[in-house]
């Protein structure tokens, strides 16, 4: 089994011995990840203040709560109510759990939900999974008190992201690939964008910098913490373009979808292949329905 993972290693283009972070840029589908990503950067900064933009402003808000609402589950809390106000605010009512965690949880957690949208555009699969993922918890939210926005907001995402794996699987490909991409940039650059804007250039008092001020970091400035915030959101955005281009990389084409980021004998994940098909291949394929080989 050692044997054959070297040998893989070696046919990609690998000189130390099938070391999985040798990957090369840019073919087709990496030029046109890069192409897009720049463009829905645009279309967010343009757009940012304007209507155009504020359902996916509210998006933003809503994963700013729903973030939190995980990090008070995920530490033994119970959450009452969740909800996002048409002027993009938005809060979440809980009890219990770590509070340590929760506060911060809202910024923070938008940068890592736009990560891995921009990381699972890669693939028709894995934007499968994304847009799936989201619309489970776009629902989840409305058991939870929610307030006529959010019904709203959960709704009409839900509906579209169905009709678009629809429309991805048995009807033109790759659809869902862009409009992950897009949810993944626009809610990046929101979410550094708000940061900035309420953490970093005036201090609100009800703001969750503020609040961390208050009762996890007093030794810590609001502003100073928005700056960590802001930093982590952008590192997140490069990392998920990172990871992307790595997958969609010709040295990978035939790897796991985690090989390419561990050594050539990582883990294998049950040797399942999430490979990223790519942008182009799918493309090319854009009649295609159904087959579960079609990453071959």
């Amino acid at each position: 089994m050692g044997s054959d993972s070297g040998d893989n290693g070696n046919q990609n283009g690998s000189d130390d011995g099938g070391s999985g972070d040798q990957w090369s840029c840019c073919n087709d589908d990496q030029t046109l990840f890069i192409l897009l990503y720049i463009a829905f950067i645009a279309l967010a900064m343009i757009t940012w203040k304007t209507l155009i933009a504020k359902p996916m402003r509210l998006m933003s808000t809503f994963l700013h709560e729903m973030s939190h609402a995980c990090a008070c589950w995920f530490t033994g809390g119970d959450v009452y109510n969740i909800e996002v106000y048409d002027n993009e605010g938005g809060v979440t009512r809980y009890a219990g759990g770590c509070r340590s965690l929760i506060i911060p949880a809202g910024y923070c957690g938008v940068s890592v939900w736009s990560m891995i949208f921009v990381i699972l555009s890669g693939g028709r699969r894995t934007a499968t999974v994304a847009a799936s993922v989201l619309t489970g918890a776009l629902l989840l939210a409305l058991c939870y008190s929610p307030n006529k926005t959010l019904v709203y907001i959960s709704l009409a995402y839900a509906l579209i992201n169905c009709i678009c794996i629809y429309i991805e699987w048995w009807v033109y490909t790759p659809l869902l690939q862009f409009l992950i991409l897009f949810y993944g940039v626009c809610v990046g650059i929101f979410a550094i964008a708000d940061i900035s804007d309420d953490t970093i250039f005036r201090t609100i008092e009800h703001s969750d910098a503020y609040a961390c001020y208050k009762e996890v970091w007093p030794c810590c400035l609001p502003k100073c913490i928005g700056i960590q915030w802001a930093i982590f959101a952008i590192c997140c955005q490069l990392l998920g373009i990172w990871i992307a281009l790595a997958e969609m990389s010709d040295e990978c084409q035939d790897s796991t979808w985690w090989g390419c980021l561990a050594d050539g004998d990582g883990v294998d994940w049950g040797d399942h292949e999430w490979d990223f098909e790519g942008f182009w291949e799918q493309a090319s394929q854009n009649m295609e329905w159904g087959g579960g080989d079609g990453g071959n």
